[in-house]
């Protein structure tokens, strides 16, 4: 076994446990996973477009998915997250075999995170996931208010 594959079975037990957790309390904390690495590196931006990009660099660069695309959208409350080659796509499949629908992303977590400490944003959360192991791709769909007057809005995600 080596490092990944090991680091990605312990991922998938965190994850099915706090799914199976039974006050609720755990997944409102899964947005800390990941965000170590990313704080480490110093990214810098002045617009939410300048950040993700930042960011998408410093996760390419250290291989931890082979490419990254994004598009805000959506009132400007929808992120987009397109990941190619993610090292987590294992954990994505295993836990689907599991019976448990994947809900955390340690890359997104990662961007979400410096949009809050960068540029202030109100509140982010991972609404949506999808994962396609045969491609070797996955989208996140995440919520970004810059702003607390934009938490409530709604946009029709699926006519974007």
């Amino acid at each position: 076994m080596n490092k990944i594959e090991y680091y990605n079975d312990l991922m998938v037990r965190m994850e099915e446990l706090f799914y199976h957790e039974l006050s609720d309390c755990a997944p409102f904390k899964v947005e800390l996973v990941g965000v170590d690495f990313i704080q480490s590196r110093g990214i810098k931006g002045s617009t939410a477009e300048g950040v993700i990009e930042n960011c998408i660099q410093e996760i390419k660069e250290a291989g931890l998915a082979k490419d990254i695309n994004y598009r805000i959208s959506g009132l400007g409350i929808k992120l987009e997250l397109r990941f190619k080659g993610c090292i987590h796509l294992p954990k994505e499949k295993r836990l689907k075999e599991d019976g448990v629908k994947p809900y955390i992303c340690p890359l997104t977590n990662m961007v979400l995170d410096q949009l809050i400490e960068k540029l202030g944003y109100e509140t982010t959360y991972i609404a949506s996931m999808e994962s396609d192991e045969k491609t070797g791709e996955c989208t996140i769909w995440s919520a970004i208010y810059e702003t607390e007057d934009q938490i409530g809005k709604i946009s029709n995600w699926n006519e974007e």
